[in-house]
């Protein structure tokens, strides 16, 4: 089955907009792919959520998120590859997506592409995720 880490602006859409993202969520809730995520890409999903949510949503969103988690494969990260992204806040997806032996699925593939690159792992838009899917 196809391991991926989900990039927190693809889950962030997924929950709040339907859409090919959206499609993505559905896809890890009927466990169609292996969902990975480490103990700091959590922080960065609970983060996110919790400051772009309105608060008469924010409770609902969390506990969405925490019936995702308790789907998705723990990672631990036995090794880093920091720095390697321009954006230092990219670094724990990529350190998730390496040590999880797994492709990264992102709508920010600009960003991703020369860490893919030159580390070896593969990068997926997410209409391109769900045609492997």
């Amino acid at each position: 089955m196809l391991r991926a880490v989900i990039d927190t602006n693809v889950l962030f859409e997924g929950l709040t907009i339907e859409g090919t993202c959206g499609l993505i969520v559905d896809c890890w809730v009927n466990q169609l792919f292996v969902p990975c995520v480490s103990t700091a890409l959590t922080y960065e999903y609970q983060d996110v959520l919790g400051r772009k949510i309105g608060e008469k949503r924010k409770d609902t969103i969390l506990k969405v998120l925490q019936a995702l988690l308790n789907r998705a494969e723990f990672v631990p990260i036995y090794f880093s590859y920091r720095p390697c992204s321009l954006d230092p806040g990219d670094d724990l997806v990529i350190d998730c997506t390496l040590n999880a032996q797994a492709c990264l699925v992102t709508l920010n593939l600009k960003d991703f592409k020369e860490p893919a690159k030159r580390l070896g792992f593969s990068l997926f838009s997410p209409k391109e995720f769900l045609k492997r899917i």
